[in-house]
């Protein structure tokens, strides 16, 4: 046991009870704060999905352009698959009645229909029925296709009754024989005009071979121009133009 003195010093519960309150104070710890929690991160907005009726309007304006960089480009119904023709029809079974597709199909109508007439004009007359075939497989009974038929006939009764009619170029039989510059020159002339005026020719030769060297020297004279033409045989050499402008 321990003593406590009284004498001349503090008094012995005064000690008892401070040493009482400084136990205390050192069991007491300040209050805990909560960590603090981050801040929820929202997530991203979902983008909206186009609605069916704006997917199919993206499709039909999407086929209308592939039409009319197929048509620009010269494939109306070639290839399968990637021509303006059956870029039109995609768009029809997308939306029936496009204004713009069916003036399109129109269009392709009107284009075969005037190589038709072109071709008409040089007497080609294969390709004037290839032509018009096309026409009528987009529009069937259509008045233009009808219309070139007609003059197709017309064109084709009046070859039959004279098969060399138009414009003749006598070919001198000597310069001819000797193959000189004379005859070389005419040839030249001749071939200018053929492309310029988009003619045939039909070349009257006193043989095949040298029918075959008068076309060759035509071909020549215009280089990477195709040169439509038939080879005859006949006393007087020359040639005949026929079809394009007079």
């Amino acid at each position: 046991m321990v003593a406590f003195t009284t004498g001349g010093g503090k008094s012995p519960w005064r000690i008892l009870v401070l040493v009482g309150a400084l136990a205390l104070g050192s069991c007491v710890r300040a209050p805990h704060k909560p960590t603090p929690q981050p801040a929820p991160v929202p997530e991203p907005a979902q983008p909206r999905q186009p609605s069916p009726e704006e997917v199919r309007q993206r499709a039909v304006a999407y086929f209308l352009s592939r039409a009319e960089g197929a048509r620009q480009k010269g494939f109306l119904t070639q290839p399968a698959g990637a021509s303006a023709y059956d870029h039109y029809l995609r768009v029809l079974q997308l939306d029936p009645g496009n204004v713009r597709a069916e003036s399109g199909i129109q269009t392709l109508v009107i284009e075969y229909v005037q190589r038709a007439r072109d071709a008409l004009r040089r007497r080609a007359f294969g390709e004037v029925t290839a032509f018009l075939s096309q026409a009528e497989a987009l529009a069937p009974g259509n008045v233009l296709v009808a219309e070139v038929r007609t003059q197709l006939a017309g064109e084709r009764s009046r070859a039959s009754a004279n098969p060399l009619a138009g414009d003749e170029i006598p070919l001198p039989a000597g310069s001819l024989a000797n193959r000189d510059e004379a005859v070389l020159a005419l040839l030249k002339n001749a071939a200018g005009r053929i492309r310029r005026e988009g003619r045939r020719v039909i070349i009257v030769a006193r043989n095949d071979a040298e029918g075959r060297w008068i076309y060759q020297q035509l071909r020549e004279a215009v280089p990477g121009y195709r040169v439509r033409g038939d080879i005859r045989l006949g006393q007087s050499p020359r040639l005949i133009l026929t079809g394009g402008e007079p």
